[in-house]
């Protein structure tokens, strides 16, 4: 982001709160860049602690940090499909951790969503895209990190004022009145909508969240080679006939400079197979249906988003254990040949009936099909040899940030 444009959002983000938010911050209404990069970083440092307290979840045992390791790209730091959580730690969630990294950059959803100028052709049509979380139902970081506090399966805190009053014990309820005002515990919502700013801030800190350290932006500036089998990777990941990836997940430099981000935040159905390991599917009539529901309730029933889940970036994919919506495989490779031999070798990845034959699509109800992807890599001809497999999981190993020029992480 060019220096102007960053101090112009640092300082909008460090204006006082308006009177209805609650009581107003401690300065004026225009505060010098000094101070509000100043308050940004005091904001986000809040947002760090709050983010890996456990204090704020009813069990006293889970933090935001919990399922969101920073070891693991801020996803899960294990290989179970979903996370246990809830106030005995004792409850399965429905879906898998989604990591956090780059996740600032997500644009708010829209049905129809056109790139800016800057990044590609603004004038083509998008489909559905942005938002937050794998069925984009919220627009901001603020609102995303509420929505794990209240899951009954996950940190299940009972409202907003239990963890008002929770933050208000912690070690940093010193800082919440020293940024938001001596009086905010006295106001539940203004403090509620303080914590959540915090947790937001921490999650648009550059450094930690969006280092661009990879060696794949490394090679982007010159000053690494990729390896061959790197290299033949990147080349199916390109390839509209073979992998098809970037379709998806865009791996160029953006006509304004910007590095590739690996995600187009639009929406895909990729007929995954049902996960038998998910306590949820023990119920033959449960579905998962992403932007049309049960989750996100503004499109329920509208049959052309049924299936449909948010493109996550690539970027420290390397980094997780558990892939796709449903958690049901565990490694990268895995998740690469999936795309390979949906179609051409049904039998490997989904239940057969007593009669042997295959259930193919069998996480999605029959009335949906249609909403799944069928073109390249995916068709009745196989377009990924294994050895293109393995190139494009040594490439994707190249989006792992930490990396130093000299082949050390």
């Amino acid at each position: 982001m060019p220096v102007l444009r960053a101090l112009a959002l640092l300082i909008c983000l460090a204006l006082p709160a308006r009177a209805s938010d609650g009581p107003a911050l401690p300065w004026g209404q225009t505060p010098s860049a000094t101070a509000a990069y100043a308050r940004a970083a005091a904001v986000a440092e809040l947002g760090r602690k709050l983010f890996f307290d456990p204090s704020l979840s009813a069990s006293g045992r889970m933090a935001c940090a919990t399922c969101h390791d920073p070891a693991h790209g801020f996803s899960a730091p294990n290989a179970r499909p979903v996370q246990i959580g809830g106030p005995e730690l004792l409850r399965s969630g429905v879906r898998a951790v989604p990591g956090l990294t780059y996740g600032r950059f997500a644009p708010a959803f829209r049905e129809h969503f056109f790139e800016s100028e800057e990044d590609g052709d603004e004038s083509a049509d998008q489909g559905a895209a942005g938002g937050r979380g794998w069925d984009g139902r919220v627009d901001r970081l603020r609102d995303q990190a509420a929505i794990p506090l209240f899951d009954r399966n996950e940190m299940a805190m009972a409202d907003a004022a239990a963890v008002v009053a929770a933050a208000g014990q912690g070690a940093y309820a010193a800082d919440l009145r020293a940024l938001y005002g001596q009086e905010v515990f006295s106001h539940p919502q203004a403090a509620f909508a303080a914590v959540t700013e915090a947790l937001e801030y921490f999650q648009q800190t550059p450094a930690v969240f969006s280092p661009f350290s990879s060696k794949y932006d490394a090679f982007l500036r010159g000053s690494v080679r990729l390896s061959e089998p790197e290299a033949r990777g990147l080349a199916v990941f390109n390839d509209p006939a073979r992998g098809n990836c970037a379709s998806c997940h865009k791996s160029a430099v953006t006509r304004d400079g910007k590095p590739p981000l690996f995600t187009d935040f639009g929406f895909a159905a990729l007929g995954l197979p049902r996960n038998r390991a998910l306590p949820a599917n023990d119920d033959p009539g449960y579905f998962d249906l992403g932007v049309c529901g049960p989750y996100r309730r503004d499109f329920i029933g509208v049959a052309k988003y049924c299936g449909l889940f948010r493109a996550p970036s690539l970027r420290n994919v390397a980094l997780k254990q558990s892939f796709y919506h449903n958690g049901v495989v565990h490694t990268v490779r895995e998740a690469v040949a999936f795309y390979a031999e949906r179609d051409t070798d049904p039998g490997k990845w989904y239940s057969a009936g007593a009669d042997g034959s295959v259930h193919k699509f069998d996480d999605l109800p029959d009335a949906f099909a249609a909403n799944i992807e069928t073109g390249p890599p995916f068709g009745a001809g196989r377009r990924l040899t294994d050895a293109d497999v393995d190139d494009l999981v040594a490439f994707l190993q190249t989006l792992t940030d930490g990396y130093r020029v000299g082949g050390e992480q």
